[in-house]
């Protein structure tokens, strides 16, 4: 398994945070580039506890399916989302807020191991970690500039 820590600091609420960080709508705006679309479950608007979504989109060359499911959740301060069927073995993605004065620190926990054994665990290591920053710090850059400049969910 493969676990990814990020912390962004941003200088918004907690409750804006959490909400912009659970918003379908954002996160489509997010992955742009992957040409994501949310397309079962929950398809807009701000997802809740037990609630899933499928999203459709373009990694690595590829069009994949990935659901995911809603299995914990601590308003304003996490949630939780784990893989319930995709190209992962496995995942799992806490997200984490802190409210610091006026600040929050949203911090991503995300676990994940890829199916094939050793060599699933070799392009964990040498190729997938770095793409799953990557994507990590994208959505966390566009929560962090909704939630600045006061933006909706």
């Amino acid at each position: 398994m493969t676990q990814i820590e990020l912390s962004t600091y941003i200088n918004a609420p907690i409750e804006r945070c959490f909400d912009l960080a659970r918003s379908i709508d954002l996160h489509l705006e997010s992955t742009k580039q992957t040409g994501e679309r949310a397309i079962a479950g929950r398809t807009s608007g701000l997802i809740e506890l037990g609630e899933t979504v499928t999203w459709r989109a373009k990694h690595l060359g590829v069009w994949q399916n990935l659901t995911s499911k809603i299995t914990e959740f601590n308003y304003p301060h996490s949630f939780t989302d784990e893989l319930v069927k995709g190209a992962f073995k496995s995942f799992r993605h806490e997200h984490l807020f802190y409210a610091i004065g006026e600040e929050t620190v949203m911090k991503d926990v995300f676990i994940f191991e890829s199916p094939f054994g050793i060599l699933g665990e070799w392009v964990d290591h040498f190729f997938l970690g770095e793409y799953m920053i990557n994507l990590l710090k994208k959505r966390n850059e566009v929560i962090k500039e909704a939630a600045e400049r006061g933006g909706a969910k």
